[in-house]
């Protein structure tokens, strides 16, 4: 699908093809989930190549940082399908030309949403390429802060939940349901820093771009603080990274100790009654010459010995706390 803005008094503004073509007055061109033909469209439109989704996926910073035809190549990780069960990390290109932004992506991040909405709204000036790219750049990392913030949130609420389990009126939760809980946390943060990462280098290639383009103030501003925040967020990421290692470790103690406990419920009352199993197992062997066998109290002495021989161990285990 080829989405296409144009600059309209000073918004953006969706526009449709024209006779099957790009608009020449596009300022962004989205590509979302393309076709070859798609591609094919907008190649013939901005004179540069769109790549295809095996080339996006590379790791290599030559495969993702580079200029081509005089088009610069970006290629980012951005979180995508964070409200869900599932988050994932979806790789998005940008691709900057003299026309015209063109982005590539194959999922539906929540930044774009936000910013072409926002975007069609606001009546700040001549909308161009640079501050069209600057604006997604923006939304992302703001995207990335909310998903920490929350994350922070959340890890705060386990660590809580997880260190008051011992009072009387603290909140019950299956070790299974928290355990679960650590890790999807554990697994937003480590993917929020994996984008934040992506976004460092192409922030670093960005700066190093416009030192010999003759850019705006405003422009290399905004590049510079997108790049202090980024590296702040990854910070940032690195911290709840630690924190979520640390309840889980906590966690997998408290798990060790509950077993201990019950090993050790178990170990006691074995304990307790041996004694009583011991004395039913003496008066349980079948000798002729027993001297309690044909003694009328003998059964009543039996259940009274075997009584007070579980009850001396169990008091004992008290006294000394291991119960």
């Amino acid at each position: 699908m080829i989405i296409v803005y144009a600059a309209r008094d000073g918004a953006l503004a969706q526009v449709a093809l024209t006779d099957g073509r790009v608009p020449n007055d596009a300022v962004w061109i989205d590509l979302l989930q393309p076709t070859p033909e798609e591609d094919k469209l907008v190649e013939a439109a901005v004179g540069a190549s769109v790549p295809t989704r095996d080339e996006m996926v590379e790791i290599e910073p030559s495969s993702r940082l580079y200029i081509e035809s005089g088009a610069r190549y970006m290629t980012a990780s951005v979180l995508c399908n964070v409200d869900t069960a599932t988050p994932v990390l979806s790789a998005v290109t940008f691709i900057l030309t003299k026309q015209a932004l063109v982005t590539v992506r194959y999922d539906d991040p929540k930044p774009f949403q936000i910013y072409s909405t926002r975007a069609c709204k606001a009546q700040a000036g001549e909308r161009t390429a640079e501050a069209v790219l600057i604006g997604l750049f923006d939304a992302i990392v703001d995207r990335v802060a909310d998903i920490l913030e929350h994350v922070g949130a959340d890890v705060d609420d386990l660590s809580r939940i997880i260190f008051q389990r011992t009072g009387s009126q603290a909140y019950r939760k299956p070790y299974q349901e928290l355990l679960k809980a650590i890790g999807r946390k554990g697994d937003l943060s480590s993917k929020s820093r994996e984008s934040l990462v992506t976004l460092q280098r192409v922030f670093l290639y960005l700066t190093a771009e416009i030192e010999g383009a003759k850019p705006s103030k405003d422009t290399k501003s905004q590049i510079r603080t997108l790049q202090r925040d980024a590296s702040s967020l990854t910070e940032h990421a690195s911290f709840l990274n630690d924190k979520v290692t640390f309840l889980l470790d906590a966690m997998l103690g408290m798990v060790g100790l509950a077993q201990n406990d019950i090993v050790k419920l178990f170990s006691v009352m074995a304990v307790v009654f041996l004694p009583p199993t011991l004395v039913a197992s003496i008066y349980g062997m079948n000798f002729e010459h027993m001297p309690e066998l044909k003694w009328a109290h003998g059964y009543p002495f039996a259940l009274g010995l075997m009584l007070v021989s579980a009850v001396l161990p169990y008091l004992f285990f008290k006294w000394r706390r291991w119960l």
